[in-house]
């Protein structure tokens, strides 16, 4: 079962409405403790919340039970955005934390930068998402621009 609950607008004032809420989610989670892990990936739809629930388990196991995770994002793509409100960022965390997620996301065939791309924060990581190949046509074309 994909969808348990959900609703549609029905008028702009709704759409907007629920936008509102949506784009308060970013903001509310990293008020939640005093910064926010943050990470965009897509995966297959029949996954698409599994990603939530093993990060929950990784950080429970690793003594971090008390953060918050949550993920929202863009059903129809299987794009998802992980939010983790800590009251601090650590190197600890952060290692926990990455290259498991990627990894993890790269396994079940998914993406590890869904909508805000690679950027300067997952360099390291692209050769989870592509291989040696693909990569070397990535620089050759960022060369030309």
């Amino acid at each position: 079962e994909l969808i348990v609950d959900g609703c549609i607008a029905e008028d702009m004032t709704q759409f907007e409405s629920i936008w509102k809420l949506r784009e308060g989610v970013n903001p509310a989670m990293t008020e939640a403790g005093k910064g926010c892990y943050k990470y965009d990936v897509s995966l297959p739809l029949n996954n698409l919340y599994d990603v939530v629930h093993e990060c929950q388990a990784r950080l429970d196991e690793n003594g971090h039970a008390d953060l918050e995770i949550m993920g929202y994002g863009h059903l129809g793509d299987g794009n998802i955005h992980v939010n983790i409100a800590v009251k601090e960022y650590t190197n600890e965390l952060e290692s926990c934390i990455e290259p498991w997620i990627f990894e993890y996301v790269s396994s079940l065939k998914g993406s590890i930068s869904a909508e805000h791309g690679i950027g300067v924060m997952k360099p390291q990581f692209l050769h989870l998402a592509k291989d040696a190949a693909s990569i070397q046509y990535m620089k050759q074309i960022k060369k030309m621009f």
